[in-house]
Order: structure tokens, then C-alpha cells, then sequence
């Protein structure tokens, strides 16, 4: 079955043939011809089924009206609501991070944090930041004169907002944050492999049940929960979802567990029938320490591979001898062995950054959007993470966990004696670390009063 989905760069070599002229069977564009909702004549809409690169399938459309010259872009996710909901963050350090491709569907909001504006959910776009911030600055500026004469005291905080977003244009403003928020998942900015920890973020939630309710999503369904409507620990709890590899209906299973010496985790699993996806989720419950945890794991045999590790959903993972950083939600819990863990950053990676084709040539083939020393540097990466992966390289991992909510298997013949692979130190949460997990606004002692 020809795949309708394919890269932009693909489309136009199908429109060539091989002695370099135009195709006359294949549209790469489906025009259809619809009525304008401005002049009532009817106009035409353009469609584009294409693949995003680290990302997954749009459809862009664009509306055109030759009576009165009305005109219309937006892009749509071409499958359904994701799993959870997702949150993109990005500091601007120079003028090249303007470029990052950015995906905004119509549930997604925009937030350029130090400017202190956000872009509430609405017509989706595929553009990049600095298209998103022009958009911002232009919207704002084409009605100031209005507001100049009707609300002064308005016109000049706004004012002050123009001015500022424009110098972050101009590149008088770094380091800035921008952030895309959806609820629905289907929103994006792009990486880059040389995205350190903190530069680039992305972190999946559950979705509240107003964001549900907003979605158009059934609530959940209550049945076996106790007196006070919380989960049974150790009873299966099973509820309907969508597949994000084939959006065909599956199942997720849930189940609450107490682990001896540590602490509560509920696991999850997905499995489709329709394509064999699989995914697992660890998140760890209980109270919350007065300090967070970081593991330094030295892996030098394939002993160390095997032993097992939980990774939860707040923890940071570095492996400097293979520039490798995964920031904090990035791969949700995950309770496996080193080798695992290492083997699943490696796979999502690689469905990212290069095209999942079924033969091994095409798997190598660089997106359209990729550079050639882009390709090579995403290379050389990926070759020293399988041979970690295979035993022939030693490197260290590093869990940094502001909720020590993470665990590293000890080799030690007694478990009170310390591993001489693996050090493990305790450290004060920094204030950036405790607003990220809403700890700040935590209240636990008199907040009976404020009622």
C-alpha cells in the first residue's frame, strides 16, 4: 500500500522522473473545491498529507479565494489524541535557535515565559520560534494606536512588551524560554543533538479531567476504586486508549504495587493488538523527601548492563562518555536493566531523528530537513551508544533525582556495605528544582484556615 505520508523531500522526487521532468499522474497537493465563508463564492483548499521529521503525520491545508482574496493556513495532527498531554521548553541562547521547527495544533498553547505573553489554544501552525514570536509582536503592534487614544495606561504596558519582544528578535534579549503546552500531545519543537541538559525539554502528563472534558474525552470510569475513590493496591485496573503507533483502540493496565524498602509505584502497560506496540510506565508514589538523590553508576562489564534500575519520571539521566542527557519526563518511569534503559533512549532516538522504514537502508536514509554534518554527528552518536550498549565501551550514568524516587541494583555481598562502582549522595533541591515540582506552593499545615 503506497504510504500517503511521506516526507516533502520524498513527494517532489516522485513528482520527477528520471529524466528530470514533471510527473503527470502524481499530485503531490489534493485540491478541492469549497465555498469561502467570507464572500460566499466558492474558492479552492489545498491539501498536503506530509511526515514531520522527529515527529509524526500533518496535514497542511490552505484555503484560497480568487473572488475576494481571502486566505487561510492552519495544519492538523492527522491521527487522534495522544496518551498524555505534552510539554515542550526551550532556552534561546543564539540566532540558529530561532529556527527550531515548531508544530502548534489548534489544543496548544504558546508561552514566551520572560516575555511574560502566552498564545492561547487556537488555528494550528508549522512554523518556528521566531515566526511564532513575529506573529506575537505584529498581532500586538496593528492595534496600538487604537489603544493608545481608548486606554492609555494599557497601550503602555503593551508597548513595553513590543519593544521587548522586539529586541528578542534582534538577539538583544538571550537567554530566553519558550514553551509549548498541548494537552492533546500532538504539538512540537525540534532538538538538536547538541541540546544539553536544560536546553531543550520535553516532558509527558496525564491529562487533567478538565483538560478531558475540554478534549471531548469520556471521564474515567470509577468502578473498583475504594470508599474514597482512590485505587486498590495490587488489583489490575484496565482502561480504553489509542494506540500512538496505529490509533486502532487498545488497552492500557494499571496496577499499584508496594516495593519492600523503597517505596509505593504504580506500573503501566500498553499493548496493541493491531501492531505489536508495547510501552511501560513506572511512577513512583509516597511522600515526598527532604532531599534529592543522585546515583553515579561506573559501567565497565556486562554484569553492570544487567543489573536492574528505576528510572522515574523526575529524574535527570547524563552519560558523559557519551554525550548523552535525557532531561527530567522525557521517557516517563522506566523500571529495566542499564542495557534497556540505554537500548530504549537509542530506539526512540533513532524513530526521531531518522525515517523507521523496514529495510535497514532506508533505516539509515537522513530526514530531508537533516544537514549532512547533522546526519554525520547523529551518527557518530548513535555508534558509541550500541557499543556501550554491547560492553566495548566503559562510561558512567548519572540519575540526579530531586524526588529520589530512583534506584540503582548493588552488587555489594551485604547490602549495608557500599558498592565500589556506584556512589550515591544526597543534596538540597535548588529553587528551580522545587518550582518545577510545585513544591513552593505547596501548603500541608493550616491550610484548613484558608477555606
Amino acid at each position: 500500500m503506497t504510504d500517503l505520508f511521506n516526507p516533502i523531500g520524498e513527494k517532489v522526487e516522485q513528482t520527477v522522473t528520471t529524466n528530470g521532468e514533471a510527473e503527470d499522474d502524481f499530485k503531490p497537493i489534493d485540491e478541492i473545491e469549497s465555498l469561502c465563508m467570507n464572500c460566499h463564492e466558492n474558492g479552492m483548499t489545498r491539501l498536503l498529507l506530509t511526515k514531520i521529521p522527529y515527529f509524526r503525520e500533518i496535514i497542511i491545508m490552505s484555503f484560497n479565494c480568487d473572488h475576494c482574496g481571502f486566505n487561510n493556513n492552519e495544519i492538523q495532527p492527522a491521527g487522534t489524541f495522544q496518551l498524555k498531554g505534552a510539554h515542550y521548553e526551550l532556552r534561546l541562547r543564539d540566532m540558529d535557535d530561532f529556527q527550531r521547527q515548531v508544530v502548534k495544533s489548534d489544543t496548544a498553547t504558546v508561552k514566551f515565559i520572560e516575555l511574560d505573553v502566552e498564545v492561547p489554544a487556537g488555528k494550528g501552525q508549522l512554523t518556528n520560534v521566531e515566526g511564532l514570536l513575529t506573529t506575537i509582536v505584529d498581532d500586538l503592534a496593528f492595534d496600538q494606536e487604537k489603544r493608545v487614544k481608548e486606554t492609555p495606561e494599557t497601550a503602555a504596558k503593551v508597548a513595553e512588551i513590543i519593544a521587548k519582544g522586539r529586541k528578542m528578535l534582534a538577539g538583544e534579549a538571550f537567554p530566553f524560554r519558550v514553551s509549548v503546552d498541548d494537552p492533546a500531545g500532538n504539538s512540537f519543537i525540534a532538538p538538536d543533538p547538541r541540546d544539553g541538559v536544560g536546553k531543550w525539554e520535553k516532558r509527558e502528563y496525564l491529562r487533567t479531567p478538565e483538560q478531558n472534558e475540554a478534549l471531548g474525552l469520556a471521564d474515567t470510569n470509577k468502578e473498583g476504586l475504594d470508599d474514597s475513590g482512590d485505587i486498590i493496591p495490587d488489583q489490575v485496573y484496565q482502561f480504553p486508549a489509542s494506540c500512538p503507533g496505529c490509533m486502532h483502540p487498545c488497552t492500557t493496565n494499571m496496577k499499584m504495587v508496594d516495593i519492600p524498602h523503597f517505596r509505593q509505584v504504580v506500573i503501566m502497560n500498553t499493548t496493541c493488538d493491531a501492531c505489536g506496540y508495547k510501552s511501560n510506565d513506572v511512577k513512583t508514589g509516597g511522600e515526598v523527601p527532604e532531599k534529592g538523590r543522585k546515583v553515579i553508576l561506573k559501567v565497565k562489564t556486562d554484569v553492570d548492563l544487567a543489573r536492574d534500575i528505576l528510572k522515574s519520571e523526575s529524574c535527570a539521566l547524563e552519560c558523559p562518555e557519551l554525550s548523552l542527557s535525557v532531561n527530567p519526563g522525557t521517557l516517563g518511569g522506566r523500571f529495566t536493566t542499564v542495557e534497556g534503559l540505554l537500548t530504549q533512549v537509542r530506539d526512540d532516538l533513532h524513530n526521531q531523528i531518522f525515517e523507521a522504514d523496514a529495510d535497514e537502508e532506508k533505516t539509515k536514509r537522513k530526514n530531508d530537513s537533516l544537514s549532512d554534518t547533522e546526519a554525520s554527528r547523529w551518527n557518530d552518536f548513535f555508534d558509541g551508544l550500541n557499543a556501550a550498549i554491547k560492553g566495548e565501551k566503559e562510561f558512567t550514568i548519572v540519575l540526579t533525582d530531586p524526588l529520589a524516587a530512583s534506584y540503582v541494583q548493588s552488587l555489594a555481598d551485604n547490602p549495608d556495605l557500599p558498592d565500589e562502582q556506584m556512589t550515591i549522595e544526597e543534596y538540597e533541591r535548588t529553587h528551580e528544582e522545587e518550582e518545577d515540582l510545585g513544591l513552593l506552593d505547596m501548603k500541608t499545615e493550616g491550610y484548613e484556615n484558608d477555606v
